[in-house]
């Protein structure tokens, strides 16, 4: 992995946080505070902190890099104003780094790259540089060369001040500016002519000494580059080796002088709560307070924690805020500064930091704000988990526990999901991947003391249909007394794949009262919950309420729920459903004598090889291959490949599953004769 939390515990060091290195390959970290983290030498959940650089306050969040664990990213980037993307030198761009490079774009994240690890065999800042342009992105431009590679790898060049530095003394806290090498010079001005290049367009006045060939100074330079990295057109490229503390206190220069500070960033945009009109926010600690709730914790000391990043106005323990998602108010009991699990108490948060508060039941996406500027800001969207585990308590006083466990994990991860089997009783909790449900269910047991057995994983198939139908669906009982009478008409037709469900209200003139309408889309997003084929849930359709009828006595929101629901279920049975299924993003890195067996059994897995490429001395497969193939693929790679492989993998898209295996999973589900 490319050393998020390693370079983490270094920038600790540097800045005064803390007074020794914690090392992940020892479990001594700070960031990974968690059991599961320490043991298994990853980061799983999200560890913020503050320090100072340069007089500048840096709240960092270190983030996982497991691609089970994405929705810690998400939330991360959606609250951060920066990030420092962090690249194994010997790998260039993995997949991971895609995806959080996507995610990044997608809240417009201004982003530095730091190629990390250029000690070790293999380290090639050139390769990794060129797998931004070709993967990420074409405006990446290298601010620094390394010196040496691999275990000669000794000194950084800053390409704007033309400067060579050494890390030297105490665990490299001592920089020492050095001559740039003869045999560097060169090449040091080939890199440093592009940088100057991208930088000139950024700025009138800059282009024009560009091109009347008068030399642009350092400091306009950086200014240049400041303002090219905050509107997300630059991506400067630093580079180290944060196990033998290179270039760390360089790479802090770099987000002091080209990440933007909250000052720098636009008014953040919400929409106002009752009458749904655009409204902006200041950054200003003397404005409206509003902020943003990203993360749900249980500390063992102080119970529910509610992290939030300040956007607007400050806030005081003790005082009551408006939660403008859910329309009600809260008190904020307690103001936490979190250092990762270790808490200082403070008095009051501000425009642009982010703590954590204590006696809001506040949960992720959420906005907190005054009741006089009732905002709601941006929420945050996650992934739909792909795979499942049935869960058995194994007696009934850890079938209390089970349910308490899972009421908190679910408030915690936004990517679980639990569905109880109706017939069985069971359990299945979703998420998404293979490690994130045994991290679950390692933390019920240390965390809860509850015991369970676990079934085998299931894959999270999905049912959607093909073709639009019109249908109704009426619900009359007269049983004496008062009657129910609830009659609606609907169209369902097919969106394309990822679009989810969506529910339209094209009633006009009042053939079913205002007052029922919530009753019908209640009763089609339950209906959606359990197709008709095999019992999973429907998605990508679009149910359109055009017409129905009411009674004047007879007729309630029960009664129209459940003529939704009989609409819905009759739309299945004429919309030609079909199963889809999970299609992962596989990445093989294989040595090369083993490429034709891993493609192979790839194939044989029903997997779809998209392209091979050199890394190294080693080959990279990358293709696409459905879920239900893909478990305990780990033990097989490592028998086919004597252990010399590895792999990454991640959802990808849904697809229809082929007619033979449908039939398969279908008779299995019991749904049909």
């Amino acid at each position: 992995m490319p050393g998020k939390t390693t370079t983490t515990e270094r920038v600790l060091f540097y800045t005064g946080k803390s007074h020794k290195i914690g090392e992940v390959h020892e479990g001594a970290a700070q960031m990974d505070w968690m059991a599961q983290e320490r043991e298994r030498g990853i980061t799983i959940t999200s560890a913020a902190t503050t320090c100072f650089w340069r007089d500048h306050r840096i709240n960092i969040i270190d983030t996982p890099g497991h691609v089970d664990f994405t929705a810690e990213v998400e939330r991360s980037l959606r609250v951060l104003d920066g990030g420092v993307i962090i690249l194994d030198g010997s790998q260039g761009v993995e997949p991971q780094s895609e995806t959080v490079f996507r995610q990044a774009q997608k809240y417009n994240v201004p982003l530095i790259f730091f190629v990390n690890k250029l000690d070790k065999i293999g380290g090639d800042f050139y390769m990794s540089l060129n797998s931004v342009h070709e993967k990420l992105a074409k405006h990446a431009v290298a601010v620094q060369l390394p010196v040496g590679l691999e275990n000669e790898f000794s000194s950084v060049v800053d390409l704007i001040e033309r400067k060579a530095y050494r890390f030297e003394g105490n665990l490299g806290s001592t920089v020492v500016e050095a001559e740039i090498p003869e045999d560097m010079k060169e090449k040091v001005e080939e890199y440093r002519s592009v940088l100057v290049e991208k930088i000139a367009e950024s700025d009138d006045f800059l282009i024009e000494k560009y091109l009347n060939g008068e030399e642009i100074t350092a400091d306009e330079l950086k200014m240049g580059m400041r303002k090219l990295v905050i509107q997300a057109k630059i991506y400067p490229v630093f580079c180290g080796a944060s196990l033998s503390n290179i270039g760390i206190q360089k790479l802090l220069d770099g987000v002091v002088e080209y990440l933007p500070s909250p000052k720098d960033k636009p008014e953040t945009q919400g929409y106002n709560h009752t009458t749904g009109e655009k409204m902006s926010l200041p950054h200003d600690e003397n404005g409206p307070f509003a902020a943003l709730a990203f993360k749900v914790q249980t500390d063992p000391y102080v119970g529910r924690l509610t992290y939030i990043r300040v956007y607007s106005g400050k806030v005081s323990a003790g005082s009551y805020v408006y939660n403008s998602t859910k329309e009600k108010k809260e008190r904020i009991g307690r103001i936490l500064l979190m250092h990762a699990n270790h808490r200082e108490e403070i008095r009051e948060i501000k425009a642009g930091e982010i703590g954590a508060v204590v006696g809001v039941e506040a949960t992720t996406g959420d906005t907190l704000c005054s009741e006089d500027f009732p905002i709601v800001l941006e929420s945050i969207s996650f992934s739909e988990p792909v795979i499942g585990l049935v869960l058995e308590p194994k007696s009934k006083a850890d079938r209390d526990k089970m349910s308490v466990a899972i009421k908190k994990f679910l408030e915690e991860d936004p990517t679980l999901k639990i569905k109880t089997d109706e017939e069985t009783g069971q359990g299945v909790l979703y998420g998404m991947g293979e490690l994130h449900l045994e991290i679950i269910v390692d933390r019920m047991k240390r965390e809860f003391n509850v015991e369970v057995n676990t079934g085998k994983p299931q894959v999270a198939y999905r049912e959607t249909i093909r073709k639009a139908v019109d249908v109704e669906g009426k619900y009359i009982r007269q049983s004496g007394g008062r009657g129910q009478y609830g009659h609606v008409v609907v169209k369902v037709e097919p969106l394309e794949r990822g679009k989810g469900v969506e529910f339209v209200d094209k009633i006009v003139g009042g053939t079913i009262p205002k007052e029922y309408i919530p009753a019908v889309e209640k009763g089609v997003m339950e209906a959606v919950e359990c197709g008709v084929l095999a019992g999973y849930p429907l998605v990508d359709l679009r149910v359109t309420l055009y017409d129905g009828s009411f009674h004047e006595v007879d007729s309630s929101e029960m009664a129209f729920k459940m003529a939704a629901i009989e609409a819905m279920r009759d739309a299945q049975r004429n919309a030609d459903s079909y199963l889809i299924e999970p299609i992962m993003k596989i990445e093989v890195v294989t040595p090369d004598e083993f490429m034709g067996d891993v493609i192979g059994n790839l194939s044989s897995k029903r997997g779809k090889i998209e392209g091979t490429e050199q890394r190294g001395n080693a080959r990279v497969i990358t293709c696409t291959a459905p879920l239900a193939e893909m478990f305990g693929y780990a033990t097989e790679l490592r028998g086919l490949t004597q252990g010399r492989a590895s792999f990454t993998m991640e959802p990808s898209h849904y697809e229809e599953v082929p007619a033979g295996i449908a039939a398969e999973i279908i008779k299995l589900s019991g749904k049909l004769p």
